[in-house]
């Protein structure tokens, strides 16, 4: 059966509620936070700034990563900046293109050479992942999020890619890889098994943590248990 406590991956809770990620903080195994404006957006979150500076306060010693939201890469650069420079800890978020499909390969160059790390998001191709590696500095730490997930919506199997993903971010010793997106706590061990550094989960699918190990018989019998009960406080019957 699977442990948790074999995993060398490490967690980050993916989310943009305040008070979840202040439960989540207490959990040690919990080692980075990540967001986005679409999680902002349903969290209801109206003020970016005050927002990311509160999570930063709360949370100063593990790394958060925050995203730009411009569409041009001068806008990008100038939000990217101004991100960093909330907090040591953050990872500025730079889509892997912009909406035209505008490859930010030159603007991830210029923030990584000037030492900000950044968290290169929406990556789903092995083309995108090398030239994402290419345009990254040797110095400079940072993550490259393959959204494994999504990948594994279209019907494609992600492990295979991102084994390869994890071989190529190998000439940048200090990039690491992230799975994002996972659809099930399954997909935990197999970004473990493949030597992947970091996947983001949703506080939903982190909840279900305490199932790991669980006897498949005892599971099997809760779930009966669970359909008569139901089946029961629903007071069904049949003519016999």
């Amino acid at each position: 059966m699977p442990n948790t406590a074999d995993l060398k991956i490490k967690i980050f809770a993916d989310g943009a509620d305040y008070d979840s990620m202040m439960k989540l903080y207490a959990e040690p195994y919990i080692k980075g936070f990540t967001t986005n404006p679409t999680l902002m957006r349903k969290a209801g979150i109206d003020d970016y700034e005050a927002f990311g500076r509160r999570i930063l306060a709360a949370i100063p010693d593990r790394p958060i990563s925050l995203e730009v939201f411009a569409d041009d890469f001068a806008s990008m650069e100038k939000q990217a900046r101004v991100i960093a420079g909330w907090g040591s800890n953050v990872n500025v978020k730079i889509p892997v293109t912009n909406t035209k499909g505008e490859f930010s390969g030159e603007l991830i160059r210029r923030l990584s050479a000037d030492g900000i790390e950044l968290n290169v998001t929406a990556v789903f191709s092995l083309d995108q992942v090398k030239r994402v590696t290419e345009a990254l500095d040797l110095e400079t730490p940072a993550i490259v999020s393959v959204f494994a997930g999504r990948i594994a919506d279209t019907g494609v199997d992600p492990e295979p890619l991102m084994a390869e993903a994890f071989s190529i971010l190998k000439s940048r010793p200090k990039a690491e890889l992230l799975w994002a997106s996972p659809r099930e706590l399954l997909n935990i061990f197999q970004a473990d098994k493949i030597g992947t550094h970091i996947i983001t989960v949703t506080h939903d699918l982190l909840k279900k943590l305490a199932n790991v190990g669980y006897d498949l018989d005892e599971f099997s019998l809760d779930t009966v248990k669970m359909f008569y009960n139901d089946a029961e406080a629903s007071k069904f019957t049949i003519k016999c």
